[in-house]
């Protein structure tokens, strides 16, 4: 498959993998691969990104990443929705945290780099791989470009799409900045 992916998409790759080295991941998530789109620049999901504000607001999404993250992958909505049932997500994170340490709930998918020592990829970051090369056939495209990457992020369930939905990014947005 990543013979068919265009010199951008091999950059968001690359650019992911880059990511989860400085960060000293083993592995490469979703959230490596949208830092790889918000870095690139001149390229046609670079461009949907900044028409769109989401590359001027990457602090604002890091942070929502790393909120959500702590909160156990739980967007916003759903503590908002367990807060009018009267349960208090915050009061809940503070006490595991207390007891199992900071980022207990974060979730962080267990991974083994490679024998190279590279990061590996996790399930959620191969399936957006996966889902950029079904989106890339189903608009008959013959190459996987850095949009289908980018619109295999905000279509596939995860945090980094609510994260972008809630920024402004949904699909059918990022679909219509996209446009020709």
């Amino acid at each position: 498959m990543f013979e068919r992916f265009t010199a951008d998409a091999r950059g968001v790759v690359a650019g992911a993998v880059e990511h989860a080295s400085r960060a000293g991941s083993p592995v490469v998530t979703e959230e490596h691969l949208l830092l790889a789109l918000l870095d690139r620049e001149d390229t046609r999901a670079g461009a949907a990104l900044a028409s769109l504000g989401l590359t001027s607001r990457r602090a604002e999404i890091t942070e929502a990443l790393a909120a959500a993250r702590r909160r156990g992958g739980m967007s916003k909505a759903d503590e908002d929705a367990l807060a009018g049932l009267g349960i208090a997500v915050e009061e809940i994170v503070t006490r595991v945290e207390e007891v199992h340490g900071p980022g207990a709930l974060s979730g962080a998918e267990p991974g083994k780099a490679w024998p190279s020592g590279r990061p590996a990829f996790t399930k959620g970051s191969k399936k957006v791989l996966e889902k950029s090369l079904r989106l890339a056939v189903a608009r008959k495209r013959k190459s996987i470009g850095d949009e289908h990457v980018l619109l295999a992020l905000v279509v596939l369930p995860g945090l980094v799409g609510e994260v972008l939905a809630g920024l402004g990014g949904t699909y059918g947005e990022v679909e219509q900045a996209l446009a020709p």
